[in-house]
């Protein structure tokens, strides 16, 4: 019997990385609905009652880039002093200025904005063919921002994390081995000491966020950590710095699989870093869905001002039903791979990309590359293949 543990983890919308993703990827968003052609790279940066937008925008859009920082801010729920970080108060300073004329002239000619390695996943682990554990450590997330916004456990703030250990059998999750909680809180479930939680608090968090998400695979063995340096009330940028595009494991796969390419939030669709890495999902979603194997990770490769793929790689882990080198053939055969045929294929002019930046890119209904309409095209290999 093979048994191994894997682990992931996810990050709550008022996690410091979190946050600035959100503002690069909602200045991205009202960009684009001015402007679909916009070229946009945004960077942002938080600390101690800072906010630093910049990078590299062309556009004939306005962008009032205070008043959208604030409304963010405002809703993910920095809207008191004692989290550490204040919409009302926090200075914001505006660095933008355009894209470098070296860059855009290979983008304009149907190239790709960059050189790069894209990764995509697919498993049949779960129902959204994501990995298990990086599907539960979003719902933990999820579960941790609703107790929280409904008064359930009125005391949380908006940052936090969490973590999951799942134990697998022959390549099959069987139970969940640990589970770790940081949730950030104010001073009234401190204990007498002043240093750390309530041992009731403590309990209250594992009751309210983890047992709805996990009763079903926790036993007497399971491990639970719960804000384990004893308090955790100076968060958000107060305690620490936050910038785009730092929890790249986070926003795919849990660390199953590898992470290609860069960073996604802030950047359209000419990067193939985020549409490179959103096709490759695409075309292994639709092989798994398709019945040609039960996982299967997609490489593709790009040049700088190159439209094609320098390269496209197919891995199945031995789970494949036909013969990878068919299955990659099928993909150039059904697949557009240059940028402007990615953008095209899944809508990428579109504003839909704030809503990625927390719980994750990939597993979530919505997305245009989650869908599995090639999954009949391709499944005539399997039936060819008999």
């Amino acid at each position: 019997m093979n048994t191994k543990f894997i682990t992931a983890e996810s990050v709550a919308p008022g996690h410091p990385d979190k946050l600035c993703d959100q503002i690069s990827d909602a200045i991205l968003d009202e960009v684009l609905k001015q402007d679909p052609n916009s070229r946009v790279g945004c960077e942002t940066f938080v600390t101690m009652g800072l906010i630093i937008v910049g990078g590299e925008i062309t556009t004939t859009a306005y962008v009032d880039i205070h008043k959208l920082v604030r409304d963010i801010l405002n809703d993910i729920g920095y809207t008191n002093p004692k989290y550490g970080f204040d919409f009302h108060t926090c200075a914001i300073l505006n660095a933008i200025h355009t894209q470098s004329p070296d860059i855009s002239q290979g983008v304009d000619a149907g190239g790709a904005g960059d050189q790069g390695v894209m990764l995509g996943y697919a498993t049949r682990e779960t129902s959204v063919l994501m990995p298990f554990p990086v599907v539960l450590a979003h719902q933990l997330v999820k579960q941790m921002v609703k107790v929280r916004k409904e008064g359930i456990l009125g005391y949380l703030g908006p940052d936090g994390k969490s973590q999951v250990t799942v134990e697998y059998e022959n390549d099959q999750p069987k139970r969940i081995d640990a589970v770790v909680l940081a949730c950030q809180h104010t001073e009234e479930i401190l204990d007498e000491t002043g240093e750390k939680i309530t041992k009731e608090a403590r309990q209250e968090i594992i009751d309210q966020i983890a047992k709805p998400v996990l009763e079903k695979w926790i036993d007497d063995r399971t491990k639970f950590y719960v804000n384990e340096t004893g308090k955790f009330v100076v968060g958000g940028p107060q305690s620490d710095t936050g910038m785009t595009g730092r929890k790249l494991i986070v926003d795919t796969y849990g660390g199953t699989v590898p992470h290609g390419g860069g960073a996604f939030s802030g950047k359209d669709s000419t990067k193939v870093d985020r549409s490179g890495a959103y096709m490759a999902r695409y075309i292994a979603k639709n092989i798994v869905a398709a019945g040609l194997a039960d996982k299967c990770l997609v490489q593709l490769a790009y040049a700088i001002g190159v439209a094609e793929p320098v390269s496209l790689m197919v891995d199945t882990f031995n789970t494949g039903k036909v013969d990878e080198e068919k299955i990659a053939q099928a993909v150039r055969e059904n697949f557009n791979l240059t940028p402007k045929g990615i953008i095209e294929t899944l809508g990428l002019r579109n504003p839909i990309f704030r809503k990625t930046a927390v719980f994750g890119h990939f597993g979530r209904d919505g997305f245009p590359w989650e869908k599995t309409d090639k999954a009949e095209i391709l499944g005539k290999l399997l039936a060819n293949s008999r």
